[in-house]
């Protein structure tokens, strides 16, 4: 058992449930050790909720016997504190995977947690960037005029190519060792997303080429199975780096505040659909456990299409 898990403000039977739920969480559906801990704070906030509202530690019987309006007063103090639909959403999915955990390993069944509607929250389409745009923040030569060292323009671009031709995540590319480099002779690369799951990517020349230029360009030495991108001191590169990078980008480029290295990614997803691209395709290609959230992106290209409309049809403005 963790010593977080120790600290709960519940009954001994309820703290062995949590403990045995968060063990599950890792192993068993392979998440990430950060949205495990994420999951667990959570139900931490929750149980605190339950020990001041029901006037003492929560049991395994007192979680079961819990009412819709137990569940609404929790998210009604939640807000009283000022957090957004978004967090509040997170947290209640939080709580019912531990519902449902219990009521998987025979514990009790917490129904009321599926009367309990979800909070509402504002659908943000992604934001990608223009195509023309995109390749320009790909290309090392739009920002010779900075004063950094051209081995550390060349490492940006390259890595901010493998998130716009390839659709990677920033943690993706930088956890990419020296020995999977995709240079000229790999014609895919294979990484390692959400959950664990490693999924294979094809490499175009584009991309090979910025890695190639970048690697001719570095002076110190990557050892096969170090990092593929690191910093000046040789360590592995912070995303923040690379974020800092774009930053700089924004005004010499005239890009929106928008424009990020996950923008990129977004940028790949959009482009591709836009030409053509198959939905289910691009699924895996981003590594989406499910098709729905790939979905989006169409959306994003239909309010695309909708704005040019507007703009350049003779009777758009009639």
């Amino acid at each position: 058992m963790t010593e977080a898990a120790h600290l709960l403000p519940a009954a001994p039977d309820l703290i062995a449930a949590y403990a045995d739920w968060l063990t599950r969480l890792g192993a068993e559906r392979r998440m990430s050790p950060k949205t495990v801990e994420a999951y667990g704070r959570d139900v931490r906030i929750f149980l605190v909720f339950l020990q001041n509202h029901l006037g003492g530690p929560a049991t395994l019987e007192d979680f079961a016997g819990l009412k819709p309006r137990d569940i609404r007063a929790f998210l009604a103090a939640r807000r009283a504190n000022g957090l957004s639909s978004r967090s509040l959403m997170r947290g209640l999915a939080s709580a019912r995977s531990f519902a449902r955990h219990l009521a998987r390993t025979g514990r009790g069944e917490a129904s009321a947690f599926a009367a309990v509607r979800s909070p509402k929250i504002a659908r943000s389409l992604p934001k990608p960037i223009a195509a023309p745009l995109a390749r320009r923040m790909i290309d090392a030569d739009e920002r010779a005029g900075e004063d950094r060292e051209t081995w550390v323009l060349a490492r940006d671009a390259a890595v901010l190519a493998l998130l716009y031709g390839c659709g990677l995540r920033i943690s993706e590319a930088l956890s990419l060792s020296r020995r999977e480099a995709p240079i000229t002779g790999a014609d895919r690369i294979e990484v390692t997303g959400k959950g664990g799951k490693r999924r294979q990517l094809p490499v175009i020349a584009a991309v090979s080429k910025a890695v190639e230029d970048y690697l001719a360009l570095c002076p110190l030495h990557l050892p096969p199975e170090g990092p593929l991108f690191v910093g000046q001191k040789g360590g592995p590169l912070n995303p923040r780096i690379v974020q800092g990078a774009v930053a700089r980008m924004r005004g010499g480029l005239g890009l929106p505040d928008t424009a990020t290295p996950h923008a990129l990614r977004h940028s790949f997803a959009t482009h591709l659909l836009g030409r053509g691209g198959d939905l289910r395709t691009i699924q895996e290609l981003l590594g989406h456990a499910s098709l729905s959230t790939t979905q989006i992106y169409t959306e994003v290209d239909g309010a695309r299409l909708t704005a040019i409309h507007a703009a350049f049809h003779p009777r758009a403005r009639a």
